[in-house]
């Protein structure tokens, strides 16, 4: 409590300096030029004062283990650039997994074995304005403390995203979750720092005023009104539930009516149901522009924004650093992103992706601002995609973010008997196969894995706007899918064999932030009475 007490504190202090002085565009181009001119010296000062002076700091023990010692780190960056030496570190073994970043498994190496806990990777360079924690797509949230610094950052990234997309002068909204999740409460005060309030927060979740989130709820009331105070009003968050997007898309339409189409902010799956309220309504949203983050933005769901006469873009962030990509304004791919080159290095290794025998060039991260909330060195991110420098022209490009990143997708895979399902392929068979076979929409489909009696049971789940649908028609298709991938007729086999596939006619599942995945892995054994 009394941690909280004082980090509450800080964040009191610190948001009334924040709030105060906007940032100006010029501001934001030298703060973007700086820090990509500095990368190096970034780099190099977090090595030395975030790592090099904590002996119990992982990556310290790593880069002991494998006998690098921080001017042998100086002489690399030298010669080979920070990737160059980002590659020969990943080589000697200095690297962190998912899992050991999230603390599910311990560090190990031919040598050398220890315990890590998600605080071990903290940035001790820190300020520690706020708590907040990651929505747990993967697995049990994780505790996360934000920087106001940070967010001054990501806020110069914004104004420039907004001048790419002539959005500048659009009304705003959100439709994101509460605190604790971060997403939300981050984007209003990152366009509060530029001076640009946004005009509603809708919001998939409830405040709560348990002992447990009481604390997050108060700190919500506090932001909300102390901006208002300090002349950058955030608007009080409104209960939406996903069941009730038209009430999103009602909004959305008042703003085309009124000559000016809105922006909204939310996830990739909120997104295609405000669309198909949207159109369920007869309500008229042409013209509005969505920016996703949080997850894929795919061809299938670019088709049912295309329908009501919108556009999309995406973000690619993580968690536990915040952005790490911003939209290309001239976009080769659908999702393609500049990647944040003054906040992040970013290096590909080749990785086997279980039976299914596919290679992917996975993305491995490094953090380069002492204001990230972690410390990143080689950490694997189970995501792959495409990694090319190019010139593209747009405004984004011009600052100096060289690097794009496209086709972005998670090898976190489906495991059942023994058997592997990539992510890409999750993703093809939901959204497009399955819809265009049966009706429906991208995300009326979703596979949830469960372990029941102690098998492994995995479960379609389909929306009930899919109606008279044949169940037995659906695992037969899922299974042919299967017969088309490297490993998949194996799987395919197991799976009969065990009768491991069942459909179930429900909404699918959301994650705590509201966001709608392939793959839903259920803890709890529920699905069970209502599968067919």
């Amino acid at each position: 409590m009394f941690n909280d007490i004082k980090m509450f504190a800080g964040y009191a202090w610190g948001l009334k300096g924040y709030l105060r002085q906007t940032l100006t565009t010029e501001q934001c181009h030298q703060m973007i030029a700086y820090h990509l001119k500095t990368r190096d010296e970034s780099f190099l000062r977090i090595m030395e004062r975030g790592i090099y002076t904590n002996p119990r700091n992982p990556y310290y023990k790593l880069l002991k283990h494998a006998r690098v010692e921080f001017p042998d780190v100086v002489r690399l960056v030298q010669q080979h650039g920070i990737e160059g030496t980002l590659i020969q570190l990943y080589e000697a073994g200095v690297y962190v997994n998912l899992n050991e970043f999230k603390g599910r498994r311990p560090i190990q190496r031919p040598g050398l074995e220890f315990p890590v806990r998600p605080q071990d990777f903290d940035n001790p360079l820190l300020a520690k304005h706020y708590e907040a924690r990651s929505s747990g797509s993967r697995g049990v949230g994780t505790r996360i403390i934000i920087d106001l610094e940070l967010l001054t950052h990501e806020a110069a990234y914004y104004h420039h995203f907004l001048d790419s997309f002539d959005l500048t002068a659009r009304p705003i909204g959100t439709w994101r979750t509460l605190p604790p999740a971060h997403a939300g409460m981050k984007l209003v005060l990152r366009y509060a720092k530029l001076g640009k309030s946004v005009e509603k927060w809708f919001t998939q979740s409830k405040f709560s005023l348990s002992p447990g989130a009481l604390k997050f709820a108060l700190f919500t009331y506090h932001t909300v009104y102390a901006s208002r105070i300090f002349g950058k009003p955030i608007p009080l968050p409104e209960y939406v539930p996903l069941e009730m997007a038209f009430k999103v898309a009602f909004w959305l339409a008042t703003k085309k009516e009124d000559g000016t189409p809105a922006m909204l902010d939310t996830y990739a799956s909120s997104g295609v149901r405000v669309c198909l309220a949207a159109k369920e309504k007869g309500l008229d949203i042409s013209g509005t522009f969505f920016r996703f983050g949080g997850e894929p933005y795919t061809p299938a769901k670019a088709h049912v924004v295309a329908e009501t006469g919108s556009r999309a873009v995406c973000h690619y962030s993580m968690a536990e650093i915040g952005n790490i990509g911003i939209a290309c304004a001239d976009p080769k791919e659908l999702d393609d992103v500049h990647l944040l080159t003054d906040k992040v290095a970013v290096i590909q290794r080749t990785k086997l992706v279980s039976t299914s025998g596919l290679n992917v060039g996975a993305l491995v991260y490094t953090t380069l601002l002492p204001s990230c909330p972690r410390l990143m060195l080689n950490v694997e991110s189970d995501d792959y995609g495409v990694l090319e420098d190019r010139v593209c022209g747009c405004p984004i490009g011009e600052l100096g973010f060289t690097r794009h990143l496209s086709q972005i997708r998670s090898y976190d895979k489906l495991t059942s008997e023994g058997m592997s399902f990539l992510g890409t392929e999750l993703l093809r068979l939901l959204e497009e196969i399955l819809p265009a076979r049966f009706g429906g929409y991208p995300t009326d489909y979703q596979l949830v894995e469960e372990e029941d009696g102690g098998l492994p049971k995995v479960y379609i789940v389909v929306s009930p706007r899919v109606e008279n649908l044949n169940e037995k028609a659906v695992v037969s298709v899922v299974y042919q899918v299967l017969q088309g991938y490297p490993g998949g007729n194996i799987m395919a086999n197991v799976w009969q064999q065990a009768k491991t596939l069942r459909v179930v006619s429900r909404e699918p599942y959301s994650t705590s932030s509201a966001k709608i995945l392939p793959l839903h892995i259920l803890k709890e054994n529920n699905i069970s009475k209502t599968a067919k």
